[in-house]
């Protein structure tokens, strides 16, 4: 027999070597190389999990045009944002992994869907609690559906168990069309020598789950851990064994989640969900603006609303600056839901391009709602809101500002400005300052908001504040 032998892989990336580095050469982190056992022994004829795997339905080559490639019906999961996120629904077949930090709401999610889902057949699988754990989510769950969820059909199972062996088995006897696993981390497969949530026994069982999923046509949920980096715990070839990738995200001091698709190969990965974490579940949130903004903030200096854009969905957020004397002698720069080097780049501006000195100065922004936006289209409410609080002079009510800021001071067009304009006037705004390039070609006969074009920074400014 053929002696195991042992190399090492970056968890940040995959990159494999046959000894310990400690720099990785592709991603280039340090120490993060971990040693896994390769076998050399051939795996049973299960493919190592315990399946019965058949060789004569081994896949063979076929013609391109003889291929089936008409569209499939997806699985309603009676929720509109995963549903959204997911490109229109859940496909037969596919692999979805769902990451988030502890308590963020990952397993609520998964539980709260799957209450709903009465016409599917599906098996819960947790290698973290117990039976009565989960019966008393559910029960609390329950409870905000108005019974919706009730699941006295009995098609809803639960299975306590973290071997991969054991959990196939049971897949067999129950046959289900909806396969949840909590979590990945927890799982573990006789054939790798190595502890449950190692390198090597989530790259196996993550690639035995995925051969029963196509081998099947049966949809797995996957819930897996983030560690402190921010991403999801494991080596990086799990997110490329996955169809999908969801990332469960937001801030626990606040009541707003964000599901966001950061892989997908059966949608776009630019949709959004955002629910509300309440204590008997999360509840959907259908218009976001509404609960991000704060009326209360008439007369007060340093806040400005932007219009902005994820995935399709508008939505109006507060964006809160505050700028004060530096307290000590190196001047702070702190942004919470936007990218730290982008205000910075933005406050490079303003003073080579505008003359406004806040070098000297602490700023800090905030988005608030816990939020974390991307878009650059929120650039002029950025600058918008610093200068507001350093010259402590409020923004005239009911503006809302969209624009992306050039290096030279130039207001950029956005795009999908009529989304934005028409979210703006939905929830009563009365003005909107848009890039002047935006103007072209727009109808505007049906729209009752006004509409100010600009073109420059130092115009945005003098409209704004006089």
């Amino acid at each position: 027999m053929a002696k195991d032998k042992s190399a090492y892989v970056c968890s940040n990336c995959g990159y494999d070597s046959p000894k310990w580095l400690g720099k990785c050469p592709s991603c280039g982190q340090w120490n993060t190389f971990q040693e896994i056992v390769i076998h050399k022994e051939p795996l049973s004829k299960g493919g190592g999990a315990g399946l019965q795997y058949d060789a004569q339905r081994s896949m063979k080559p076929v013609r391109l045009h003889e291929i089936d490639a008409s569209a499939e019906p997806r699985i309603d999961m009676h929720d509109a944002e995963l549903n959204r996120v997911l490109g229109g629904g859940l496909v037969k077949g596919s692999l979805v992994l769902i990451g988030g930090e502890p308590g963020i709401g990952k397993s609520t999610l998964v539980m709260q869907t799957a209450l709903q889902m009465k016409e599917k057949r599906i098996l819960y699988v947790s290698g973290e609690e117990s039976h009565r754990q989960l019966k008393l989510r559910a029960d609390r769950i329950e409870k905000s559906l108005d019974g919706v969820g009730s699941r006295e059909n009995g098609d809803l199972m639960i299975l306590c168990e973290t071997s991969l062996e054991q959990i196939f088995k049971h897949i067999r006897e129950v046959e289900p069309d909806i396969v949840i696993i909590d979590s990945i981390q927890t799982i573990y497969t006789e054939l790798a020598d190595s502890s449950p949530g190692s390198i090597t026994q989530i790259r196996e069982c993550a690639a035995s789950i995925l051969r029963f999923a196509k081998e099947n046509h049966t949809a797995v949920i996957l819930i897996g851990h983030i560690n402190k980096e921010g991403t999801i715990a494991g080596p990086k070839i799990l997110e490329h064994i996955v169809d999908t990738v969801l990332q469960f995200e937001g801030d626990q001091h606040y009541m707003y989640r964000i599901l966001r698709g950061i892989k997908n190969r059966f949608g776009s990965t630019d949709e959004l969900g955002i629910y509300e974490m309440r204590q008997d579940g999360l509840r959907q949130v259908s218009n976001p603006s509404e609960l991000l903004l704060n009326e209360d903030h008439e007369g007060m200096s340093g806040i400005a609303i932007a219009g902005a854009i994820e995935g399709v969905r508008p939505f109006l957020i507060e964006v809160q600056a505050l700028v004060s004397s530096a307290v000590y002698g190196y001047p702070q720069r702190s942004a919470t839901g936007f990218d730290l080097r982008r205000m910075n780049m933005l406050l490079a501006v303003l003073e080579k391009r505008v003359g406004f000195k806040l070098a000297q100065k602490d700023v800090f922004l905030n988005i608030a709602g816990g939020l974390r936006v991307n878009d650059t289209a929120i650039d002029l409410a950025v600058i918008s809101a610093i200068l507001s609080s350093n010259m402590d002079a409020a923004l005239e009510p009911g503006v809302c500002v969209a624009g992306e800021i050039g290096l030279s001071g130039e207001i950029r067009p956005v795009s999908r400005i009529m989304q934005r304009i028409s979210e703006a006037q939905k929830l009563g705004f009365k003005r909107f300052v848009l890039p002047k390039y935006n103007l072209k070609g727009l109808d505007t006969k049906n729209l009752d908001i006004e509409l100010i074009p600009v073109k420059k920074v130092e115009e945005a400014f003098r409209i704004l504040f006089g």
